[in-house]
């Protein structure tokens, strides 16, 4: 099989980490994005991956390459001169999903979640229409565009931002199709969501597979933490012994074995440190991510930030709100930060008290 990954977008809302490479290569718990999803696909016996590209396709290639000879799958990138939304890349890709007329994958790249591909396979293959899409249940259907659908799966319909209750089933940005979907698409911008799924629908040609377990779209900051949380749970209750142990560590806590964590520290719960991290005597963190060679200086207290490749953050600093540090950036001591999001290669050296971008 086959699967196609949309990794078009400029990553504008994950920004200002997506300022220093492109959004799938971000680590998401101490792996590029997208490489939790192929290892997933790889997992369930796809042997091709094509990447759907139009921003940084250049930094993308040499890096895809080498992470699709440790995954042993072939990736191969559809480079698009122009956006051309969520279903132009399908046809973009024609030549390489219609090659053995096999069922293909489509996903969002933005995705977390237990990939469920190979109940995907045999739902598809029961049904036996063109397509099926994950659903999964959220809480407030009304922020969303619903899936209403029969017992069976078939849908009947999609209901955008529905005021009254219909469905708390939502798109999960994950599909798999039949090649003959592939007639319905013109090589030009398109909505896969809003111009081809409905007229599958109304062919009764699309099916809705329901997702168990956690989801999260995590192009965000917001987002990430709150994926970052749902995946160390999960992670904890599949495989606990990738956790880390050790004292001053609390709940759910992934560190990579490169980092350093100094004496009388509280880490945790739901943090990933980085490699080569640095984390000096008396600090405090939990709900954050620290990526690849930060280093947060003594007695600092964070909760719910991102801090970016290479930044410094200084002794007895305090940064909470969902602050998120770009790549390079050195917070002085002694420093409040209240929800801002800092440019790459910047240096702070005053107090941020309410949520602002940094440039």
């Amino acid at each position: 099989m086959k699967a196609l990954i949309l990794v078009g977008g400029y990553g504008t809302r994950l920004r200002p980490l997506t300022l220093s490479r492109p959004k799938p290569l971000v680590e998401f718990c101490n792996k590029p994005m997208m490489m939790h999803q192929v290892e997933a696909l790889v997992k369930a016996g796809v042997k091709h991956i094509i990447l759907a590209v139009s921003y940084r396709a250049e930094l993308l290639e040499e890096a895809v390459a080498e992470e699709g000879r440790r995954a042993g799958v072939k990736i191969t990138l559809s480079h698009e001169t122009e956006p051309l939304g969520t279903a132009g890349p399908l046809a973009l890709a024609r030549e390489h999903l219609i090659a053995d007329n096999e069922p293909f994958f489509v996903l969002n790249s933005d995705i977390v979640c237990e990939f469920p591909f190979e109940q995907m396979i045999a739902f598809h293959k029961q049904h036996g229409r063109q397509g099926t899409i994950v659903v999964t249940r959220v809480e407030e259907p009304s922020k969303y565009g619903v899936v209403v659908y029969q017992r069976d799966g078939k849908i009947e319909r999609f209901v955008e931002k529905p005021v009254e209750f219909v469905s708390n089933r939502i798109n999960a940005g994950l599909y798999i199709l039949n090649t003959s979907v592939l007639d319905r698409i013109e090589l030009r911008p398109t909505s896969i969501e809003k111009e081809i799924f409905p007229a599958m629908v109304g062919d009764s040609d699309l099916f809705a597979f329901e997702l168990e377990g956690f989801w999260m779209d995590v192009g965000q900051p917001k987002d990430f933490l709150t994926g970052m949380c749902l995946y160390l749970k999960w992670l904890s209750s599949k495989s606990p012994e990738l956790l880390y142990q050790s004292e001053g560590i609390v709940g759910t806590v992934l560190v990579h074995p490169t980092a350093k964590i100094g004496a009388n520290c509280r880490i945790g719960p739901h943090v990933v440190v980085g490699p080569n991290v640095i984390i000096e005597d008396g600090v405090c963190i939990k709900r954050s991510t620290l990526l690849e060679g930060s280093v947060i200086k003594s007695h600092c207290w964070l909760d719910s930030c991102i801090v970016g490749w290479k930044s410094t953050v200084g002794q007895w600093v305090r940064m909470e709100n969902t602050t998120v540090l770009g790549e390079d950036v050195y917070v002085k001591d002694e420093i409040y930060v209240n929800g801002g999001k800092v440019l790459p290669h910047k240096a702070i050296g005053d107090s941020i008290m309410e949520p602002q971008i940094i440039m």
